[in-house]
């Protein structure tokens, strides 16, 4: 089962001293993760490859179906983000506010926050600066209920948004989403 694959990679990812991350905050009943990357190209081209080629630049490890091709973001209110499937679908996430090429706000909850009593607000503000380079700010908030309660959860998930987000940074900069490799 592709979530299982996931649970996996997520701890992997928590025991990786390589990956930096940064929650801001954290409790039993939620937690806040947020990044800023410069990424060197115009803001238009960071909003087109964020919403329009999601498919190019997700880690499709980190899916239900194993293909990145299969995830689509459909950039409206009301819009999906969305993975289609052999026989179905996934709604990951609703988009809930577009601002074209300056914001993109979704709710809900990825991988094993989907199956848990959570929702997360996510956002990417683009910024052009002054180089013409684009500063992207990145913020996902979580809460409600677990268990075990969202602690524990907080770094590993954060962990692979990062990579996400470095994975998007790649693609629009080099047109290669993976990492480079080391000889």
């Amino acid at each position: 089962m592709r979530i299982s694959t996931f649970m996996i990679t997520v701890l992997a990812f928590s025991l990786s001293s390589q990956t930096t991350a940064d929650v801001v905050a954290k409790s039993a009943t939620g937690f806040v993760s947020k990044h800023v990357l410069t990424i060197s190209a115009p803001r238009t081209r960071v909003f087109h490859a964020l919403t329009d080629e999601v498919g190019r630049w997700w880690n499709p490890e980190h899916s239900y179906s194993g293909v990145a091709a299969n995830f689509s973001i459909d950039a409206r209110a009301g819009g999906c983000f969305c993975e289609r499937l052999k026989d179905g679908s996934v709604a990951h996430m609703t988009v809930v506010f577009v601002e074209r090429d300056s914001v993109l706000r979704m709710i809900g909850g990825l991988g094993p926050l989907q199956a848990m009593a959570v929702s997360g607000s996510m956002t990417f503000a683009l910024a052009q600066t002054d180089s013409g380079a684009t500063r992207l700010e990145y913020e996902y908030a979580v809460g409600g209920y677990s268990p075990e309660g969202l602690e524990g959860i907080a770094g590993p998930v954060d962990r692979v948004q990062l990579e996400q987000l470095q994975r998007l940074q790649r693609f629009v900069e080099t047109g290669n989403p993976a990492p480079p490799t080391t000889p």
